[in-house]
């Protein structure tokens, strides 16, 4: 490891050292030593200091004493230097008495100036007199060690501390945090262990005692090399926990995700008496935050204020991340207006806040505000301001950000390059969003992720998929996020298969543990008609959230089993999960499925009363669809006069659906009234309307529809289905003809038809006028096969 300190030449080294020679000497100093600076004693003499217990003073005392006077005012002086200068003068003086001579026993004075200068941040200083002294004690060990951690060369720190190691020099107190620091930086798990294990081996064998700052070191290097557990089990066997200890486990927690566990330790460190700091407030903050905790994190707040640290700059940014996280971006904006001092963290952290909560305008502005401040955007604000100029699709100045982000020099941000991707897809520049993919030297999972979605987002699935195949090309591995991202493109290309074999990944690589990942698994198997595999994966999830149980009500409503989603609402009540509004969407969507209006009535006047959840306009096409579906058309059309809002084409559309099947032609024709006042881009209704009266043959409605159709240039894509066999997706499309096996299709159709004829079965007409009223040719997209 000395070679590091060797880098340097010869003649390096002596101009140095006679530079140093050169230095002058403080005038406080050749006062107080030079005068009586004995001759240089020769390097094999050692100098006992032993009292005098008042002999007369002799020459031989009287040297002793100058040498005494000596080496105490030099062990004061080289204690604090008040700067790098003084420090060279220091080291001058050590040259020119002898302390780097080879056979000098010195090991204080020497080992302290290395030191110095690894504190005055002369690392290269530092080296070259490790390299030189003759004697080095820990302190030397220690500071070189430092200086490589100091300067993020966890390596070399690991290096040198094996080299330590292997000339016999015995880590103490001061090496072991060090090099766990080290091990940290590089997650280096095993290393970490191998550090333990030498230091319970000396605790044994040699009866040397870590103390508590090594039992710290200890759990967060556990903590942050992500085993939790260790770190657990090291906190809790200790005898003695203060607030380092706490923060250590807390820390750790909030760092692994453990967001209740964090919460948890806290409340234990309150209980047992111990107040904390502006660091532990500043990291179980975030913690409420992801659980959307508002009033523990309002709690969290009063106690930082009791405490006085809300002028503290990190709090005061965990504050605004927790409020942001909790929805609440006004309390945010008000923390972030009465701070004191804003630094990058903080304007970023607002910015992102109001794009997570889709408040898109308001993150652009904020970060105009920050521009017009003078205040330059880092890597982190220009990431946080993106999201923003992405879904409020601002091409122009996303890529004036883009020309921003280059002159910096941050295109190789893999987090920027991330957000640059979802950027352009969003503002419909799939080109440009490739083009920042092919340009990335390093991708990591994220950029792939982001492409992955820009392809899902614009419909293409194929690409989508083809992108995801390659990864498996490279070192890289699938994450959560990019199986959230895929799993429905299973779904809507009926590849069930592929979903099954994605699962078996998930549960493999424990991606299966991570929520989201499960409620897709769910999502999957229940919309591709296996009800049965997404209970399997329901009742294996060990946590559930909010998202599980609406996924797995609004599977069994669309089944059709309206009191099993109903039992699974009565078992999220009873896990303590409060319901929202998607909630009540699914579970009103059950009952229409199911014909239970009694209950669905309840559920939407419990939803106000219990719940303080408002009707939107998806619970209102709900009701409507519930109690036309039921044939109660009547009370259906009252529901929507009694409306607070004016209903949308969605709830209009519904009504009119029912008033198809119940033949209520003169209901029916008031809807279409309505209908044909709204100016749509959606043929589907119009359609719908021309079927209803076609099927009571009134032709001139009928045509006058179509004209509104042609007049308004709507186009109908064709209805499409497909289903795979033997590992090779079929596609069919409404009057499609491209297929190679039509006419073994359609010899096969006129069968069952034929046999369902046999057994008594008729198609009902009235649902095939479409193709007479309307040209469905007309309305096709030529461009859509």
């Amino acid at each position: 490891m000395l070679s590091i300190a060797r880098k340097a030449s010869v003649t390096r080294e002596t101009v140095l050292v006679q530079q140093l020679v050169q230095l002058p000497i403080s005038l406080v100093l050749l006062n107080k030593l030079t005068s009586t600076v004995p001759p240089n004693p020769p390097p094999n003499q050692v100098i006992q200091f032993t009292p005098t217990h008042h002999q007369a003073t002799t020459p031989s005392s009287q040297l002793f004493n100058h040498q005494n006077l000596f080496y105490r005012n030099l062990f004061s002086q080289l204690k604090s230097p008040p700067h790098l200068f003084e420090a060279r003068r220091l080291h001058a003086l050590l040259v020119v008495n002898g302390f780097f001579h080879p056979a000098s026993t010195d090991r204080v004075f020497g080992s302290q100036l290395v030191n110095i200068y690894v504190n005055f941040g002369c690392f290269q200083g530092a080296l070259l007199v490790f390299d030189k002294l003759p004697q080095k004690s820990n302190i030397a060990w220690n500071a070189i060690l430092r200086g490589l951690v100091d300067r993020g060369q966890f390596s070399d720190a690991i290096q040198f501390y094996h080299f330590m190691l292997s000339q016999g020099i015995a880590p103490d107190n001061f090496t072991y945090p060090l090099v766990l620091k080290a091990c940290s930086g590089l997650s280096a798990l095993e290393e970490g262990r191998s550090v333990l294990e030498f230091i319970q081996f000396n605790e044994s064998g040699h009866n040397l005692q870590r103390n508590i700052y090594v039992e710290c070191a200890l759990i967060d290097m556990f903590a942050k090399c992500g085993s939790l557990n260790e770190a657990r089990r090291l906190f809790e066997e200790m005898p003695t926990k203060d607030l380092a200890s706490w923060s250590a486990i807390i820390c750790g927690s909030v760092q692994n995700g453990e967001w209740v566990e964090a919460l948890c330790l806290f409340k234990r460190m309150r209980l047992v008496g111990i107040l904390p700091d502006s660091v532990i407030v500043a990291a179980v903050l975030p913690a409420c935050g992801r659980l959307e905790a508002r009033h523990t994190g309002m709690a969290m707040h009063g106690c930082a204020v009791r405490s006085g640290f809300e002028s503290d700059l990190y709090v005061s940014n965990a504050l605004v991340d927790m409020y942001c996280k909790c929805g609440d971006t006004d309390d945010a904006n008000c923390i972030f207006r009465n701070m004191e001092y804003r630094d990058a963290v903080s304007w970023s952290t607002l910015i992102a806040g109001y794009a997570q909560n889709c408040l898109y305008r308001e993150s652009f502005e904020l970060y105009l505000e920050m521009k017009s401040a003078g205040l330059r955007a880092n890597a982190i604000t220009a990431a946080s301001a993106l999201p923003g100029l992405a879904n409020l699709k601002l091409l122009k100045q996303g890529n004036e950000m883009h020309g921003y982000i280059l002159k910096q020099g941050f295109e190789s941000d893999a987090v920027l390059g991330s957000a640059l991707i979802d950027m352009y897809a969003k503002c419909g520049s799939m080109r440009e969003a490739e083009h920042i993919f092919q340009m990335m030297s390093e991708r990591n999972i994220s950029i792939w992720n982001s492409l992955i979605v820009g392809y899902v987002s614009h419909g293409d699935t194929d690409s989508a998929l083809r992108i995801f195949r390659q990864i498996w090309k490279t070192k890289l591995r699938p994450n959560s996020i990019t199986l959230v991202s895929i799993l429905p493109l299973c779904t809507k290309t009926g590849t069930l298969a592929q979903g099954k074999e994605i699962h078996g990944y998930a549960t493999k690589s424990s991606l299966f543990e991570v929520v989201s990942v499960g409620n897709s698994l769910i999502d999957v198997y229940c919309k591709s008609g296996d009800l049965e595999l997404g209970i399997k994966v329901f009742n294996q999830m060990m946590v559930k959230n909010i998202v599980t149980y609406n996924t797995v009500i609004s599977a069994h409503g669309i089944h059709g089993f309206g009191e099993e989603a109903f039992s699974f609402f009565e078992q999220m009540k009873e896990e303590r999960i409060r319901p929202n509004k998607v909630s009540f969407i699914a579970l009103l969507s059950a009952c229409s499925h199911a014909g239970l209006i009694d209950k669905g009535w309840l559920l939407y006047n419990s939803m106000m009363a219990d719940y303080h959840i408002q009707p939107e306009m998806e619970h209102y096409c709900c009701m409507v669809d519930l109690l036309g579906r039921a044939g109660n058309l009547d009370d259906a059309l009252n529901f929507i006069k009694k409306m607070p809002v004016e209903p949308d084409i969605n709830v209009l559309g519904s009504l009119l659906g029912a008033c198809r099947v119940h033949n209520k032609l003169e209901l029916a024709e008031l809807l279409g009234n309505h209908i044909l006042q709204k100016n749509l881009k959606d043929s589907g209704y119009y359609v719908l309307l021309a079927n209803i009266y076609a099927s009571t043959k009134r032709w001139k409605d009928v045509s006058e529809v179509r004209t509104v159709i042609k007049e308004k240039g709507l186009i109908k894509k064709p209805g499409s289905s497909w289903i795979q066999l033997d590992g090779c997706i079929h596609v069919f499309r409404a009057r499609g003809i491209m297929h190679p096996q039509l006419n073994k299709i359609q010899e096969i159709l006129k069968r069952l038809l034929f046999e369902m004829k046999v057994e008594g079965y008729m198609p009902d007409q009235s649902f095939f006028y479409h193709d007479f009223a309307v040209d469905a040719d007309e309305l096709i997209n030529p461009d859509a096969e």
